[in-house]
């Protein structure tokens, strides 16, 4: 073969592997949700239970969140005997405003499971919530016993691990365990194989600045340990006063490609989601998933979004 009818096709060849990772960069610039996962696999977790609906972390919250198509999330603590309990806060200032100081100062490790369960902690939310209490692991499990496909998020706050597999190891399956600390995914799928993770990346105050940076160094960690043991992944998402996101969208649309990679969800949590559009845009950066505190808007949201595939 001649020189030039080398180069010829050496030229030819070099443009076709040019041309097919051009496209191949495009199409997962184009990734959409609703093109590899069907609707009625769209995971929606709504965070704190369904807590701008009820009570948060109560067994009432949980229902609405069911009830809506999506999972609840439950805050796990330990009282001082030792009962795995669902409550968010350190203390109690905020869901016991009426109650005294010193009340509100202590926090759940700080009482007796007797003492935790006479608080009412639906009384804060309106009149119509008055009587709620913590629900204990235990109450939560006879739920999911009772309906297998029921599902729960479990997000760490204060818990011994052993204890917390033990008591849940027949609903296993049923359960989501979130944690914004690596070394928590790994030893819960340690104990708990059968049970699905998330792993949550927050990042607050005058940390926020820095966001993207902080973000960056912990995926890269991440992608050193291959993403082992997560399923899934949140980055929390601000909205700033002039409508741009924090993170940028550009770094949310390219977190999306290197987690999907490792074949792990890819879940976002904006802080001020009361607004459709904010979905509408991340879906469209490659969300797959959502937290929220707005299960009820966001559920119709994305309804609708999948209704516009063409």
């Amino acid at each position: 073969m001649k020189t030039e009818s080398r180069l010829v096709v050496l030229c030819l060849f070099c443009t076709a592997v040019w041309s097919f990772a051009a496209e191949k960069e495009a199409a997962e610039k184009m990734w959409n949700v609703r093109d590899h996962i069907p609707l009625t696999e769209f995971v929606i977790q709504s965070h704190r239970g369904a807590g701008n609906l009820s009570p948060e972390n109560s067994l009432e919250a949980f229902e609405i969140a069911w009830k809506l198509g999506t999972i609840p999330e439950a805050d796990i603590r330990m009282t001082k005997d030792g009962v795995i309990v669902g409550f968010h806060d350190n203390d109690f200032k905020r869901i016991l405003p009426e109650a005294p100081a010193e009340i509100q100062k202590k926090g759940i490790a700080a009482l007796t499971i007797d003492e935790v369960k006479k608080l009412d902690i639906g009384a804060w939310k309106g009149k119509n919530f008055a009587g709620q209490r913590v629900p204990t692991m235990k109450e939560i499990i006879a739920v999911l016993k009772r309906d297998p496909k029921k599902r729960i998020y479990l997000d760490i706050k204060q818990i011994d691990f052993k204890q917390l597999a033990d008591e849940t190891k027949y609903v296993h399956p049923q359960l989501l365990m979130a944690s914004s600390k690596y070394e928590e995914i790994v030893l819960w799928k340690k104990l708990a194989p059968a049970s699905k993770t998330l792993h949550w990346l927050g990042v607050w105050g005058n940390d926020k600045p820095k966001m993207e940076e902080i973000l960056g160094e912990r995926l890269k960690k991440l992608e050193k340990e291959k993403f082992a043991g997560v399923d899934q992944l949140q980055i929390h998402v601000y909205t700033n006063n002039d409508g741009s996101l924090l993170p940028s969208e550009d770094f949310l649309r390219k977190a999306g490609e290197q987690i999907r990679k490792h074949g792990v969800l890819y879940q976002t949590l904006p802080w001020q989601g009361s607004n459709a559009e904010i979905y509408i845009r991340l879906m469209n950066l490659g969300a797959a998933s959502f937290a929220t505190d707005y299960p009820d808007i966001v559920s119709e949201t994305v309804k609708k979004y999948y209704q516009e595939k063409k």
